[in-house]
């Protein structure tokens, strides 16, 4: 893995813009603008290195799996920050394999011989995939069109919609966001998931998660137009809605309603999953010791809320000190202690790669770098190669069609 210096494209902010990142960049209390999408340099990874993060990725999904089995049959619910009376909901929306699309883990990992450390796993959330899928595989084409590219996300994600299509409550899905304008982060990755479901051929219906009503005596979720709601695509925490009335419905009429993706990812997107997998699987050369109680005697740990999200909260503590990050709205449901591990290092940027799965399978990988210790809302996404000839339409569908 290395990190290459280049130039970027003439006029690459409107261009990736119109790919559908419109938050390409941010502004400084000064004024001024700091690209996220960061095309100043990218990350060039070796074809075995590829294949051998694909093999982590799917293992590491694996045993996310049959942890989440484990919390729902015999953990604590609330130490995860989630309410017992869930219980019975989750474990239906997992026997009866309610489809979950997507995830993406954290992994920290530098090339550098080591193995690959879990650092979370976002499994609940779209954030990134649009400049995972779309952006970094339209500046290959135009900057490297004759290398490869750990990526066939978009593919992936379309045939997941329809292989999926037969097991949905009816082939038309309502996808929700919470409120905001067109060019904010949820709004966008709620939309493009929308786009793939369309091409795969269903009928899809967008609305506000403040727009989903309550029908007490059809006892149904419904839109602004009173149709009932058989499944959607709700881009809303679950550990906030199963805290909220509106799931106290879905614990009395659990079947009223079909989510992707679904409440069992609540475990899988808690911080607390950490030590569960952990306790099932200690000294896995893919974990980092982690604990819910304390640090354990660990030197060297960060404490990590488990409910967070983009850094908020995190405190890393080292025998030279600690850092902490600034808080906003996480901490009071609870913290898992893990080992701490220096990202890789090249030339004082740090990066983490998020590597997806899309229906169980490794599907690609996005990068964003800090200049910190933490990864967070002011990392830097930089796009990626595989250092070898890019694959013939046939071979790369042919791939598509092993899996």
């Amino acid at each position: 893995m290395r990190r290459i210096p280049s130039t970027p494209r003439p006029g690459w902010k409107p261009l990736v813009e119109s790919q559908g990142l419109l938050y390409a960049t941010w502004e400084e209390d000064d004024g001024t603008e700091v690209p996220y999408w960061h095309e100043e340099a990218y990350y060039e990874l070796t074809l075995d290195e590829v294949d051998r993060l694909e093999d982590v990725t799917e293992e590491l999904h694996e045993m996310s799996l049959a942890a989440a089995r484990h919390v729902i049959e015999h953990g604590d619910l609330t130490a995860f920050g989630l309410p017992d009376e869930a219980r019975g909901y989750l474990r239906i929306t997992l026997e009866e394999e309610h489809p979950s699309v997507y995830g993406r883990f954290d992994l920290a990992w530098g090339g550098d011989g080591r193995a690959a450390k879990l650092l979370e796993y976002n499994a609940d959330t779209p954030t990134a995939l649009i400049e995972a899928s779309l952006v970094q595989w339209y500046w290959l084409r135009d900057c490297f069109p004759e290398r490869d590219q750990w990526n066939s996300l978009h593919e992936r994600l379309v045939r997941t919609w329809r292989r999926i299509k037969p097991y949905l409550r009816s082939e038309t899905m309502h996808f929700a966001h919470v409120e905001g304008t067109e060019d904010e982060e949820e709004w966008l990755h709620t939309a493009y998931l929308r786009d793939t479901a369309t091409e795969a051929g269903l009928t899809t219906i967008g609305l506000e998660v403040a727009e989903i009503g309550w029908d007490s005596e059809r006892l149904r979720f419904v839109d602004l137009e009173e149709r009932g709601i058989d499944t959607m695509f709700m881009l809303y925490p679950w550990e906030d809605m199963l805290a909220e009335p509106f799931g106290k419905h879905l614990m009395s009429h659990p079947r009223s309603c079909l989510f992707v993706e679904p409440a069992w990812k609540a475990i899988l997107s808690n911080k607390a999953l950490l030590a569960v997998l952990w306790e099932l699987y200690p000294g896995h050369p893919n974990l980092l010791p982690a604990f819910l109680d304390s640090p354990r005697g660990m030197e060297s740990y960060v404490a990590k809320p488990l409910h967070g999200r983009e850094g908020d909260a995190i405190r890393i503590v080292t025998p030279a000190g600690e850092h902490i990050q600034p808080a906003e709205a996480y901490g009071d449901e609870g913290w898992c202690f893990q080992e701490y591990v220096p990202l890789p290092d090249f030339d004082g940027n740090k990066p983490v790669l998020g590597a997806w799965v899309v229906d169980g399978k490794s599907a690609g990988v996005g990068i964003r770098e800090s200049s910190g210790p933490v990864t967070d809302g002011y990392a830097r996404f930089l796009p990626h190669l595989i250092d070898g000839p890019a694959p013939d339409e046939d071979t790369r569908l042919a791939w598509l069609d092993e899996d």
